[in-house]
């Protein structure tokens, strides 16, 4: 079965809404942005806020590095080494930050941005099964070609995860919500007898499928003829 592209959300985190997706973005560059003067204190903050021990003991080790840089800023000859602190301070500290800002800015996932593309891929994959089965609806033959509502075929396709009960076996029968084996055994032998169904009512009726399932069958069943 050919698995849609997932939804790719278009912010600048991918994980939080813009707004607190900038304000990450800016926490995560002010080591670079100062010269790598800013660094401890950007974790420091960050470790108050958080209470993480990873936070803190990164704080901890930046600190240091930036003790070090005063100390070499103020001893003659050492300004070559004092330009490889202020390296580790600015470009390091700022990789760094830049790998952690999600989990200090939305540590548990909370912002809201991963249920929305949740639903914009339900609502994709929803609007690729009603163009799928208009398609089926008007060209029969051109649909069969394409393998619409044929998971368990190699197809290019994408039909929204459409099953085509007409012609599809029972194992991808199965892929139907509330479809057991045992009913999909049921289904394809009642299909064998009758020649196919024209909707899910029909199909539950003949089949004698659980009244309580017929609503989510219609939304992912085809029934090509």
């Amino acid at each position: 079965m050919n698995a849609p592209a997932p939804y790719e959300p278009r912010v600048p985190s991918d994980s939080m809404p813009p707004g607190r997706a900038a304000m990450s973005v800016t926490w995560a560059a002010l080591p670079f942005l100062t010269l790598g003067y800013a660094t401890p204190f950007t974790f420091l903050a960050a470790a108050l806020w958080r209470r993480s021990a990873h936070l803190l003991v990164s704080s901890v080790a930046y600190v240091g590095l930036f003790a070090l840089l005063l100390t070499l800023l103020g001893r003659d000859g050492a300004q070559g080494a004092a330009g490889v602190v202020a390296f580790l301070l600015a470009v390091v500290g700022c990789g760094h930050a830049f790998l952690i800002r999600r989990r200090v800015f939305d540590p548990h996932g909370l912002s809201g941005l991963g249920n929305e593309a949740v639903i914009e891929r339900v609502r994709r994959q929803r609007l690729l099964r009603e163009k799928a089965r208009r398609l089926a609806a008007d060209d029969p033959g051109l649909a069969r070609e394409l393998r619409i509502g044929r998971p368990d075929l190699r197809r290019q396709y994408n039909d929204g995860g459409l099953v085509d009960v007409n012609h599809a076996p029972a194992e991808a029968l199965t892929l139907l919500p509330g479809i057991t084996p045992a009913l999909a055994v049921q289904i394809e032998r009642v299909r064998a007898e009758t020649g196919g169904f024209m909707s899910a009512e029909e199909m539950s009726a003949m089949a004698g499928l659980p009244p309580g399932i017929t609503g989510d069958l219609a939304d992912y069943a085809v029934f090509i003829r």
